[in-house]
């Protein structure tokens, strides 16, 4: 296919086309990035948004938001090298976000999962750490309440600054 700007992700063999991200997703994406990118730094991690990351042999995902150790070389990142995935729910991709990419990302090992749920207006955000091959639910936070991580890096936020 060579080089393209679609959003082309990789599942099993099959290739999977999504639009662009809203506007209003974009802005969200934007605003999670800039909140953890500085604590991040500060442990020698870095932050992108949309970058292609290999699950397996025949899986590549773009995530929404990425937290990995690797350096800043290159287009694709290895699981292996992803410190935290994020994702921010939309109405047309909720299924994949909740059930299919949680359980990809479990089964690649990567220790954190953020999933950003969009409410109307407002956000909340539920935070999973992985338990053996799987995600349990570490924390939620809705709109006015604070979600604080402590580790792979520590960060706060309220759900409310998404919006």
């Amino acid at each position: 296919m060579g080089e393209t700007h679609h959003r082309i992700e990789l599942l099993d063999g099959s290739l999977i086309v999504s639009p662009a991200p809203s506007r209003r997703h974009q802005r969200v994406a934007r605003r999670l990035a800039n909140s953890i990118e500085a604590t991040a730094e500060v442990n020698d991690l870095s932050v992108y948004d949309a970058i292609n990351v290999r699950l397996g042999v025949d899986r590549v995902v773009i995530p929404d938001l990425v937290v990995t150790d690797a350096d800043d070389e290159g287009t694709v990142l290895d699981a292996s090298e992803v410190v935290l995935v994020g994702e921010i729910v939309s109405p047309g991709n909720a299924a994949a976000d909740r059930v299919l990419k949680m359980q990809l990302y479990a089964i690649a090992q990567i220790p954190w999962y953020l999933l950003v749920e969009q409410d109307g207006d407002t956000h909340s955000l539920r935070l999973y750490r992985l338990d053996g091959g799987h995600y349990v639910e570490d924390q939620v936070a809705k709109a006015g309440e604070t979600l604080t991580l402590a580790e792979p890096f520590r960060w706060q936020i309220d759900p409310a600054t998404l919006r």
